[in-house]
């Protein structure tokens, strides 16, 4: 969904996967099915995609809900503003009506494994994020304590790795500590939940921003977009994992004769199939719940 207007509701916003309305005083942020790699966003949506961000979201927000507030107001669509009522059944179980924020510029990563840029930086110096960790440690690797390593929000490109001095530059140290505390906290009550179904979180990504001065978790919470999520039975340190996110696409574009820039090719239609499986995979295991009572 992009349109400009949603009954009363003025698009302020479009990201690769999002769009966000003004809906009044509060934001209405709907997930599409859209889905991107290397950057670009693909021509070729994955069904019900959105759904599982927006739910499984949902799911964590109540999982969690005591370590910090969130600025969800409800995901029940027939509890939106009733100039939303004509757009209910494209935005049911997709959608969420939020509080506004003061967005805090920083990505709020938790690190518990060895994995992606990390691995990357760990090989050449030694560090994650300017953290010093033990020789010898191999990729996957689980690391004695999770480690919080926060990046820049950037508008355009990739957002930059920082360390925790230049975070507290950023936002301030007091700022900088609770943004830290509640990460960690965040992530081992999560990295717990999903070792009890099986899987191994091996690092996320959370936002915060500042509602009526108070500390407040916003945007997608531990969805296969923003996590890395392994299957516990096929982990094996010492080597890249299979995930519960993308993988497949991304294995599919690196057969192509693509440059990486936009536009990106169409998706067959058997790895849609494929990514649209393991996205409902990670939902129903970590949600124990059929996909298909999600928003129901």
């Amino acid at each position: 969904m992009t349109e400009t207007t949603l009954g009363g509701a003025q698009l302020i916003g479009s990201g690769k996967v999002r769009e966000l309305y003004a809906v009044g005083d509060d934001l209405l942020l709907v997930a599409s099915d859209r889905i991107s790699a290397f950057d670009v966003v693909l021509p070729t949506p994955v069904p019900d995609k959105g759904k599982v961000l927006t739910g499984l979201t949902a799911f964590w927000l109540d999982t969690l809900g005591g370590i910090v507030a969130d600025h969800r107001i409800t995901t029940d669509v027939d509890a939106f503003p009733a100039e939303l009522a004509p757009h209910a059944e494209a935005l049911r179980g997709r959608a969420m009506l939020c509080r506004r924020a003061e967005v805090i510029p920083l990505e709020c990563v938790a690190r518990g494994y060895l994995a992606g840029s990390g691995w990357k930086e760990y090989r050449r110096d030694g560090t994650v994020c300017g953290i010093p960790l033990p020789a010898g440690l191999t990729e996957s690797a689980e690391l004695d304590e999770p480690l919080f390593t926060p990046s820049t929000k950037a508008t355009v490109g990739h957002d930059e790795n920082v360390d925790f001095e230049q975070a507290a530059a950023i936002v301030g140290r007091d700022t900088a500590q609770r943004l830290r505390d509640v990460t960690l906290a965040l992530y081992t009550a999560a990295r717990d939940h999903a070792r009890s179904r099986g899987i191994i979180l091996a690092d996320t990504k959370f936002e915060f921003g500042w509602v009526d001065g108070e500390l407040t978790l916003i945007d997608e919470v531990l969805t296969p977009d923003s996590s890395r999520f392994w299957p516990a039975d096929d982990y094996e340190p010492g080597r890249g994992q299979a995930s519960y996110d993308k993988q497949i696409v991304r294995d599919w574009l690196e057969t192509q004769d693509w440059d990486k820039t936009p536009p990106g090719p169409q998706l067959p239609d058997d790895v849609v199939a494929r990514t649209r499986a393991r996205y409902i995979e990670a939902y129903e295991l970590l949600a124990e719940r059929p996909f298909e009572q999600w928003g129901r």
